[in-house]
């Protein structure tokens, strides 16, 4: 499922980006915790280059507790700064704060040194679409300032919203990387929904997915469906869902892209369960070409 997504605003937010990283003290990199490899733009690191910068795993209440600590413990191997967080219910955003302010501390303090005593410390949100970014400025800010939505991709243009207390936040839009060859990461980021679902095959992810609960969350796959077991083959395991569920047309045949989509939707809004896809000490390559 090598999926082309690169359209013309995605391109310029690139552009943007590059072009407002010159005035910004320290950058957010918001990645979904559920699929934190995944949903690296691999761009990124080398946008950011020597920047302070704080990963922040958002959607981290619907994500498996245990994974998070793994990932958490993998990024402060790697020298990262790292935070597990909740945008909607703000969960671990006076953290968030409190890193940043410490993080641009010593830019300010050459401000300061030059007579700036006033200067209020300059974020960036990076990441790709429908990771939560609107989300975490809504609650930063205390208010609707940046629109949410669930179509990636909608949050659109160039946006300060100032926090108070002396910290501006620049919201971009999301930046997906031009082809995604790896096969697995494509799938997780349309599951999560990342992709829009116009440009995946709704089988293929739906059918992976089902195959990846089926190995780490047997338990909770059971438990939600109501099934006594599991079929021999994913796409059983998916029709028996179907007639749990009442998805049946005409003859008692099951209605498969009925069942695909309320898979799809349970899992993204967490019934199923805490539940990771990306895992430690697996091979991410081949995120960028």
């Amino acid at each position: 499922m090598i999926i082309n997504w690169y359209p013309g605003h995605m391109a310029k937010a690139r552009r943007l980006i590059e072009a407002n990283l010159k005035v910004i003290d320290v950058v957010i990199e918001l990645v979904d915790a559920r699929i934190p490899m995944s949903s690296t733009n691999p761009m990124i690191a080398s946008l950011i280059g020597q920047k302070p910068s704080v990963v922040v795993m958002n959607k981290a209440d619907l994500a498996d507790p245990d994974m998070v600590r793994e990932w958490v413990q993998y990024y402060k191997e790697q020298g990262r700064i790292v935070l597990p967080l909740n945008s909607k219910d703000g969960k671990g955003v006076k953290q968030l704060v409190a890193l940043v302010r410490k993080l641009a501390e010593p830019k300010l303090a050459h401000w300061r040194a030059r007579g700036l005593k006033n200067r209020s410390v300059r974020t960036m949100i990076l990441g790709i679409p429908n990771v939560g970014k609107s989300t975490l400025i809504n609650k930063l800010a205390r208010r609707s300032a940046a629109k949410t939505a669930d179509k990636p991709g909608e949050t659109k243009g160039k946006q300060w919203v100032h926090i108070g207390d002396q910290l501006d936040l620049l919201d971009t839009p999301g930046v997906l990387w031009p082809k995604l060859e790896n096969q697995v990461s494509a799938y997780r980021l349309a599951a999560t929904g990342a992709i829009s679902d116009t440009v995946f095959d709704m089988e293929t992810v739906i059918t992976q997915l089902i195959e990846e609960l089926s190995r780490f969350y047997v338990d909770e796959l059971l438990a939600r469906f109501k099934l006594d077991a599991l079929g021999a083959a994913p796409l059983e395991t998916i029709e028996a869902i179907g007639r749990k569920r009442g998805c049946i047309v005409a003859g008692g045949v099951v209605d498969m892209e009925k069942t695909y989509k309320l898979i799809l939707k349970e899992y993204r809004e967490g019934k199923i369960g805490l539940i990771s896809l990306d895992r430690c000490g697996e091979d991410f390559g081949g995120g960028e070409s």
